[in-house]
This record gives structure tokens, sequence and C-alpha cells, in this order.
């Protein structure tokens, strides 16, 4: 059984999650808090597997509690929280933070299969053994391809993301010529929350993409909550965005536009995988390798997930495996041909 503590202000808000959790035989609730005080004092005195935890709470809020708590011990910590606090559930991601999700996910609307989807992630996220990436640690493993002209970049990430990816678009140069695409696994709806929050890191352009939408210089597309995002059109390369079957437990899923980037750019393109559990982008790195494309993946020591990038280096595909820091400066040296 999962021992879980659920952290929340509203009582009502704490039985629905202790519904949900406890309805599927995983997980076992071994205490509740209702502020943030309670929250610390009960996570480091019983030790969950698991704590799910709100934002807006009185005397300490999430962002606090993580703090507090992740100076003492590690453990995993969800955030199920409202919308309008979006921003600051990727600012917990920074502190320590795991996943997130909405509280409007949590309602008799929910699907069966989201619901087997986020019980699913909750059980693996649990499982978990954190440990804090250095920096930029670790050798660069592999040759620099040979120069090319590159088009797009297209770039996948799941747990330990967000923060990954402030800090990989914080040292991206703002004149960077092309543009990226990323697929960040979130099945939280913060999506438009997600790219206002990477704005911030960084002066090129971040937005949602949009079907039919050709790609441009100087923009960051991120790919939409329970959507496939997708290239098309060799002439003018335009994004498609499509609900279709999760690949690999995931919608949107680092495969698809991978192998759609592969096949429509083809020596063209870069990916890059980063931090993340699971194998997603493995394929599709195996794809972009055969089509002539260059491939990137992060090392584990600055990994706080090693899964997906160890599954894509594991297809023997990757050209080189580098710490997080040297992949903006190796990508605008690909880019720019120097």
């Amino acid at each position: 059984m999962i021992n879980t503590l659920v952290v929340d202000d509203s009582a009502m808000v704490r039985d629905i999650i202790k519904d949900f959790l406890e309805g599927g035989g995983a997980f076992r609730i071994i205490g509740e808090a209702a502020d943030g005080e309670e929250a610390v004092e009960k996570i480091l005195s019983l030790n969950p597997d698991l704590v799910t935890l709100d934002i807006e709470m009185p005397r300490l809020n999430g962002l606090q509690v993580i703090e507090r708590v992740m100076k003492e011990t590690v453990v995993p910590i969800v955030v199920i929280s409202s919308q309008d606090t979006a921003k600051t559930a990727y600012e917990a991601t920074l502190r320590g933070a795991l996943e997130f999700y909405s509280k409007d996910t949590f309602t008799a609307s929910m699907t069966p299969a989201k619901r087997q989807d986020i019980y699913d992630t909750l059980k693996r996220i649990s499982g978990i053994k954190i440990r804090k990436p250095e920096g930029s640690a670790g050798p660069v493993m592999g040759k620099a391809p040979e120069k090319r002209g590159v088009s797009a970049v297209v770039i996948g990430a799941s747990t330990g993301g967000p923060k990954a990816l402030s800090r990989f678009f914080s040292l991206l140069p703002g004149s960077f010529p092309v543009p990226v695409a990323v697929v960040q696994h979130n099945s939280s709806g913060f999506d438009k929350g997600f790219a206002q929050w990477l704005d911030t890191y960084t002066s090129l352009e971040v937005k949602l993409a949009d079907e039919g939408e050709r790609l441009s210089p100087g923009r960051v597309y991120i790919a939409r909550t329970d959507l496939h995002l997708a290239l098309r059109g060799q002439a003018a390369p335009s994004f498609t965005c499509f609900d279709g079957e999760p690949e690999n437990n995931q919608k949107p899923a680092v495969d698809v536009l991978f192998r759609t980037a592969a096949e429509t750019l083809g020596e063209s393109v870069i990916s890059v995988v980063l931090t993340g559990m699971g194998c997603d982008g493995a394929a599709g790195t195996k794809k972009i390798r055969e089509m002539g494309g260059i491939t990137l993946a992060q090392d584990e020591t600055t990994s706080l997930i090693y899964g997906m990038p160890k599954a894509a280096a594991e297809t023997g595909c990757v050209d080189m495996v580098l710490p997080l820091d040297k992949i903006p400066e190796e990508l605008d040296s690909l880019v720019r041909g120097t």
C-alpha cells in the first residue's frame, strides 16, 4: 500500500481526493492536514510515500511547505490546486513538486481513461527515488555531429520537465534563429499557464501551438493538454493538433512530434529528450536518426528522472548525451554551424 498524506484547507476537497485514491485499492490515507504548518509537521512525522498538496492555504502556502520539507527530507509531492494558481503550480516544480493537477479534474465528469491515467501516474510517482540533480556535472558523451542546415528543434520532457525547461530556455540565446516545439507531458490542464510561465524565462515568444500554424523563428510552441502535436507539409511545415489514441500512455506524446518532424523535416531537425519517466521519445529519436536528423539527450547526472533520456540513449541513436546546462550552447552551435 502507498501511504499518502492529503493536504488541503477544504474538508470537501480532501474527501474528494481521498475517495479518488482509495477507490483503486493501492493507496492508504495515513493522515490529513488543513494548513501549511500542520502539513510540514505531519510530513516529517508520518514519512508518507506520497503527499498531495494544495497551494493556497492558511499559515503556510504550498510553496513554503515544499521549501520547508525539502530542507529536511525528500518526499514525492503532487500539487492539486485551482486553475488560477497555474503559474504558482509550476513554481512549485522548481522547489521540488513532481506533478500537479487542477482540482477541476477530480469531478464526476472525469472519464475512466483519465481516472486510470492519473491513478497510474500517482502510483509511479510514489515509487520514485528522488535525488537532487547536479546542475552542470558530468562529461559530454558522444561526438558532435556534422553541421548542416537546421530548420527546427523538437523537445520532449516529462517528470522534472518544467524545471529543466525553465533552466534550458534561460540559457538559450534570445537570438536563437529557428523555431522550437515542445511536448511536456501535462495532464493537468495547465497548458496555457505553462506557456505563460515559461515565457518569463526567455526573450523568445512562448505560446501554445495552434492548428495549421506555420513554424516561425523566434517562437517556442507548446503542445496542448490532451492533444497530440504533429508536423506536416514539407514545403511549408505547419502544426496539426489532434485527439488520437495515446502513445506510450501519453497524449500529447513526444514520439508523435518526433516522428512527424522526422518525416516532414528530414535531416534539418534536431531532437532533445529531457528528464522524465518512461520511454516516450525513444522511438521518435530513432526515427529522426534514420531520417538524417541530429539527436541529443540529457545526461543522468542532471536529470531528475533518468527514464526517457535513458530509453532514448539505449536505442543507440543519440548523437550526444549532455548535461542540461550544456545543451543550449550545443544547440546554438549546431544551428549556427559554428
